[in-house]
């Protein structure tokens, strides 16, 4: 509750009521719920640093003869130099691998190719059981 302060005071004239809002308590509460919040916020992002260690373990070898899989900026697919539909991508590959599933396949593509149509492939490719399948990209540490 409120009372008018200044001006004049008549006998019959009792404290009246103001009526507004006192907004400090809101704003004090405010205050402390932003500071609970700037100091929780950072705990709620847990970083997690790990210092992996080096493998001396060899690398894999490369099959003499890889396999190479492309798709083309036209969407087309070849299997090493040679374009095929991808109706007979799956028959060609068997072809080139002697139908050694198990072995890895080498997937590139051109980077102005959709992603959508790389899965596509890969899809394609799962669905034959060629489940090894490496995809070939560009060294970037130079």
């Amino acid at each position: 509750m409120g009372a008018r302060l200044g001006g004049k005071v008549e006998a019959d004239d009792d404290l009246s009521e103001t009526h507004e809002i006192n907004v400090t308590p809101f704003i004090d509460v405010m205050l402390v719920l932003l500071i609970i919040f700037m100091v929780a916020a950072p705990l709620a992002t847990v970083d997690i640093g790990v210092e992996l260690p080096a493998s001396t373990a060899t690398p894999p070898p490369r099959p003499d003869k890889p396999v190479f899989i492309t798709v083309k900026p036209d969407l087309s697919v070849a299997v090493g130099e040679n374009v095929v539909p991808r109706t007979t991508l799956i028959g060609t590959l068997d072809a080139a691998t002697s139908g050694k599933k198990s072995d890895p396949v080498f997937l590139r593509a051109d980077k102005t190719v959709p992603y959508g149509e790389l899965m596509d492939v890969m899809n394609l490719l799962r669905n034959a059981g060629y489940l090894k399948v490496a995809l070939v990209g560009l060294d970037a540490r130079n």
